[in-house]
């Protein structure tokens, strides 16, 4: 009789291992899994385009991580198509000061390098993404389709607080002139206290060396970050 007790024992402690255990997130009052966004550095299973670390005064670090797209077709109020492609950047701040930031993107269309005539237009929503949306259709942001109405001839802004230890994340849509192809790569990066966000467009043919656009895209508060090689 001992050794079935032990026996019943050992095969419960497996089934509670293998479903999770204590590891589950604890749920909040609605009883649903929490899902904030407190992680203070990369996990090794996020796939994000490029990984930028910065480093204060002391060593502690900033670190911006922007995304791959996703894209899809987009019809204006007037029946125009566009088409769509969704990025986003997350900001995780590992220093001990809070962080301010500010994106502010202009009403200004870019003209697609080696493709005349064809134009792009760079928007900032107010959702806030967050890592448990990465596998999720156009990453979880929702009412798309009237902020882009809504928008879509406006300048474009956001601003964020960002506490020590803890990270934000936002979206960047970028409506294209339907028929422009190529993949297509941005990311945020910082210089003194500006931040600069680039896209980029690969396989359209130039003459120009880069068809790289830079933009201007708004500044934090923290000072003297340090780019990690």
């Amino acid at each position: 009789m001992k050794y079935i007790h032990l026996y019943t024992l050992l095969l419960m402690l497996i089934f509670y291992t293998s479903c999770g255990g204590q590891n589950k997130p604890a749920p909040s009052k609605d009883g649903k899994p929490q899902t904030k966004d407190l992680v203070t550095s990369p996990g090794s299973n996020e796939k994000n385009f490029t990984n930028y670390e910065y480093t204060d005064s002391i060593g502690k670090r900033l670190i911006i991580q922007n995304s791959f797209p996703k894209g899809g077709p987009y019809a204006d109020p007037n029946g125009k198509q566009y088409f769509k492609v969704i990025f986003w950047t997350r900001l995780i701040n590992e220093t001990d000061n809070t962080l301010e930031l500010k994106i502010d993107f202009p009403v200004d269309l870019y003209e697609v390098p080696g493709l005349s005539g064809k134009y792009y237009k760079v928007l900032v929503p107010p959702d806030t993404m967050t890592i448990d949306k990465e596998s999720l259709y156009d990453y979880g942001m929702t009412g798309l389709k009237p902020f882009l109405d809504n928008n879509i001839h406006k300048p474009s802004s956001l601003k964020r607080t960002i506490n020590p230890k803890e990270s934000s994340g936002f979206y960047v849509l970028i409506l294209f002139d339907k028929g422009v192809g190529g993949p297509i790569r941005t990311e945020l990066s910082i210089r003194g206290q500006n931040l600069f966000y680039k896209i980029k467009i690969d396989g359209v043919r130039t003459n120009t060396k880069s068809s790289d656009k830079e933009i201007n895209a708004g500044s934090i508060n923290l000072k003297n970050l340090i780019l990690k090689k």
